[in-house]
């Protein structure tokens, strides 16, 4: 049997994507980022980033289906994310997958974006394992999951119950004069830095082990570079940045290798845009090993927001014969895992 091939599309926030894989290989991931029209904000702008998803869906489209090498007709089946992202921006992608699904007379699958970023390992990696945790992080999401099934079974281990992790490295990136998106910034200067500079704060979410609260350490930081300045002393960025991020990476790591313990889980899969830190991955590699958990990490262009994870976990759907979404489903901002 041919695998499927299958077209996916992301609109969840400044990034239009269009990937298209069958089965497990892709065959195209187009991007266009919105990113610099956000950059003199300091953030996301919701309105400039729908109309950003509507200049660029069929451009974006047309370049995925040149690499790819296929033409709209020979696709199987069309995904898009309906949540969680921002209102406007979902409403962009699921209005053009739904367009193309009627045109085209083609099957649609309405996915929520966090378990996509779970998906997109398996062109990377390989199918994924039985049962896995996840940890995600990225600008909007920090959540760590158990995921014994991507396609419907995922349990919320944990969250941020403030600022997600690429949230605080924006913010910080901010106080420190960094350009936005932080997170790259951070991650570059911080390797001029030394991590133990600064004991910056480890959040502790009472009661619930999993979870995770940046917004205290984003502010212990702002109140360390103000006190400094104050007194006109020198503030050496490359160690804030060090220790900052090490602050935020110790977190992320102990907790989901901590969850793989506890769950008696041996894979540990980590996705979404911050999952691109060099950081993150080199201590991540080095606990999970210590604790004999295998790390799936997928390369850094398909860990942040992009097409072809929408493709990937669309593909897994067609392959399981999971029953196509109603064409009327809508976009949900706040779209929970089943």
């Amino acid at each position: 049997m041919t695998a499927p091939l299958v077209l996916g599309i992301e609109t969840s926030c400044d990034e239009t994507g269009v990937g298209i894989v069958r089965g497990g290989e892709l065959l195209a991931d187009a991007l266009a980022s919105s990113v610099d029209e956000h950059a003199r904000f300091g953030g996301v702008v919701p309105e400039v980033a729908s109309r950003a998803h509507l200049e660029a869906m069929v451009p974006t489209m047309h370049r995925a289906l040149e690499q790819a090498d296929v033409q709209l007709r020979d696709v199987d089946a069309i995904a898009v994310t309906a949540g969680p992202g921002l209102a406007g921006a979902l409403l962009v992608g699921v209005a053009a997958a739904k367009g193309y699904a009627l045109a085209l007379d083609k099957p649609i699958y309405a996915v929520n974006h966090l378990a996509a970023h779970v998906a997109v390992d398996r062109l990377a990696n390989g199918d994924l394992p039985a049962s896995c945790i996840a940890l995600l992080v990225s600008g909007g999401h920090s959540s760590l999951l158990l995921v014994p099934d991507v396609t419907g079974e995922v349990e919320i281990l944990g969250q941020t119950i403030d600022d997600a992790a690429g949230e605080a490295f924006d913010k910080v990136a901010r106080v420190l004069g960094l350009p936005f998106p932080g997170g790259p910034h951070i991650d570059r200067v911080a390797r001029d830095g030394d991590a133990d500079a600064i004991a910056f704060p480890r959040g502790v979410v009472r009661d619930q082990p999993y979870s995770f609260t940046f917004s205290g350490l984003k502010t212990a930081v702002a109140r360390w570079v103000e006190s400094r300045q104050r007194a006109g002393e020198h503030v050496d960025i490359a160690d804030v940045a060090a220790s900052f991020q090490d602050a935020v990476v110790d977190v992320l790591t102990r907790r989901a290798v901590a969850a793989c313990a506890d769950r008696g889980v041996d894979h540990l899969v980590i996705g979404g845009g911050v999952a691109a830190n060099s950081r993150l991955r080199a201590v991540a590699e080095e606990r999970c090993t210590a604790a004999g958990i295998r790390l799936r990490v997928p390369p850094p262009r398909l860990c942040t927001d992009n097409g072809a994870m929408v493709a990937a976990l669309g593909a897994l759907l067609v392959e399981r014969g999971i029953e196509p979404s109603a064409l009327d489903f809508p976009a949900d901002s706040a779209l929970l895992l089943s």
